[in-house]
């Protein structure tokens, strides 16, 4: 059987962590910014995590089973 391809777009946006949780950027950080408070801009700039229900997907895209 052949190995499991890599999504190679989904590597880019997404990481996966020890505990096998997958990692990602919040959305709403590239432009308009100016009318946002500095708190809304400083909780983007942390990241989030993929919900429980699309975990087993990405891992998927992300080669690891």
């Amino acid at each position: 059987m052949p190995k499991q391809k890599t999504n190679r777009s989904v590597r880019k946006r997404f990481k996966l962590t020890k505990g096998r949780k997958v990692r990602r950027n919040k959305a709403f950080r590239r432009h308009l910014l100016a009318g946002r408070s500095t708190k809304r801009k400083r909780k983007l700039r942390q990241h989030g995590f993929v919900s429980a229900a699309e975990t087993r997907t990405y891992q998927r895209l992300l080669g690891e089973g």
